[in-house]
């Protein structure tokens, strides 16, 4: 992590002080650590992200839908980040439903926005990092389009404080949502994208599969591919090779969609 530095070092080289420029750069470097550790905070909070209340998950999808609706529309991106959001949740079939009914109610004229947040508050008050668990998501959505308008900045900003999350701590969420996005554009992210692809491709099932179903697939395909399954009607060693290699693709797929998905 290394932009906190680069700002820095470029803010005070403008100064034309070398004490500013050590100054910035110091300052950089401080952001940069806290964005590395925080970052690997969320890497590990990643695999229990399913663990959230109904509650949360309540005024999560009604806060996403009044953020997404407060210019005028909600995008095609917003909507794909928020299903996405809905399978790292592992909600199932009837969740889903529920949470899209969720996302709606927020889009309605009049959504009481600061009452919900201050239940967030309520139902996160033992935990700050859910708290960050709960902006992180919802920028997820905002910061899938192109850019922010004001109206948003400073909605986000008042969550941020009635939450009591810090400017620096959600400039640190922004960098990482930024950094991340950054990565799925290029050419490092097309390859991941194509790994990804191929592993649902493996299984045999859609990308807006809920987690139940992703399961399903790979037990079912494990039941029929792997070499014990055969064994009885003594295959050939040709056989017995093509089972083994197919076991070990679909275990490596879904392997990889159980850490995308924070399928538990």
């Amino acid at each position: 992590m290394y932009w906190g530095k680069i700002i820095g070092t470029l803010a005070g080289l403008a100064t034309l002080k070398p004490w500013f420029v050590l100054a910035g750069l110091f300052l950089g470097h401080q952001f940069d650590r806290g964005f590395a550790q925080r970052y690997r905070s969320f890497e590990k909070q990643g695999a229990d992200i399913s663990r959230v209340s109904e509650k949360f998950v309540s005024a999560l999808f009604q806060t996403m839908g009044y953020l997404a609706k407060v210019d005028g529309r909600v995008s095609e991106d917003e909507i794909r980040a928020a299903r996405m959001i809905m399978h790292r949740l592992s909600l199932n079939p009837a969740a889903v439903r529920r949470a899209i009914a969720w996302f709606d109610v927020g889009k309605q004229p009049g959504f009481p926005l600061l009452q919900k947040i201050r239940e967030v508050r309520r139902v996160c008050a033992r935990s700050a990092s859910d708290r960050l668990t709960f902006v992180r998501l919802l920028l997820e959505v905002v910061m899938a389009k192109d850019s922010l308008k004001r109206e948003e900045r400073a909605l986000i900003w008042t969550i941020c404080t009635e939450l009591d999350i810090g400017r620096v701590e959600l400039a640190q969420l922004e960098a990482m949502i930024r950094a991340q996005k950054g990565f799925k554009r290029s050419p490092a992210g097309d390859a991941d994208a194509a790994r990804v692809r191929r592993a649902y491709a493996t299984l045999a099932v859609s990308p807006d599969a809920s987690n139940d179903e992703v399961k399903k697939a790979y037990r079912r395909l494990m039941n029929k591919s792997h070499p014990d399954k055969i064994s009885g009607s003594n295959p050939g060693a040709d056989v017995i090779a093509a089972a083994v290699r197919r076991t070990r693709e679909v275990r490596g797929a879904y392997e990889m969609l159980k850490a995308r998905r924070s399928i538990r």
